[in-house]
């Protein structure tokens, strides 16, 4: 049985490459600098934020894109550009709710990427129960002990959990961990042979499509 879904933010709940990367350039050009090209930012996605930016800006000021990229992210967020969760998707996490599974999301993100999204009037504060993110954890993906802190609270074991991602090193990370593993393949970044080599238990096209493959996954395990 599974007890608990864990979900990666970006490009899993929510398709945010494109408009992360709008954004990013948008910064880059407050700067003085030259805009990244679509190819390098797609190269990097996956990463931290402010290690990223120095690939794809090399020798940029990180204090100053810092310091431009904190109004501009809230200004994306406050628009709706940014982190944008479809009404469909929400659904279906109260479906998962409502067949008794523990829901909490899993991100490379900081606080300061997210805060918005821990406000107590959001739509997902009374849908999930836990974020972790990379103030609040001692491992980040691809280490397989990332997954730690959820364990050591929840009191689960890796068999009764699924995660849900769209990068390869999710699915290294809950492999490794013992978890179950989702890809979603709904940014079209990625497809099945970028995961060819990985222990991947099911596929999606749409996040919403997470509670037929949980159904699914119970199915063959029960």
């Amino acid at each position: 049985m599974i007890k608990a879904v864990i979900i990666d933010l970006d490009d899993t709940l929510c398709l945010t490459e494109a408009a992360c990367f709008d954004m990013e350039n948008e910064v880059l050009v407050k700067m003085g600098l030259q805009p990244m090209s679509r190819d390098i930012h797609v190269s990097s996605w996956g990463k931290p934020l402010f290690e990223a930016i120095q690939i794809r800006s090399p020798g940029l000021n990180l204090d100053m894109f810092k310091q431009i990229y904190a109004p501009t992210i809230k200004e994306y967020t406050n628009s709706g550009k940014l982190d944008s969760i479809p009404p469909e998707n929400l659904k279906a996490l109260d479906e998962l709710i409502d067949m008794n599974k523990t829901i909490c999301i899993l991100t490379s993100r900081t606080h300061g990427e997210l805060k918005h999204l821990l406000k107590p009037d959001h739509s997902l504060s009374q849908r999930v129960k836990t974020f972790y993110y990379r103030d609040n954890m001692q491992y980040h993906k691809p280490d397989p002990r990332a997954f730690n802190e959820f364990f050591e609270h929840y009191k689960l074991e890796p068999s009764e959990t699924i995660y849900v991602g769209d990068s390869t090193s999710d699915a290294v990370a809950a492999k490794e961990a013992g978890l179950h593993f989702i890809a979603s393949l709904e940014s079209g970044l990625r497809s099945k042979k970028d995961f060819s080599q990985l222990s991947v238990d099911g596929y999606i096209d749409k996040f919403y499509q997470i509670v037929q493959a949980v159904k699914s996954l119970e199915g063959i395990t029960s």
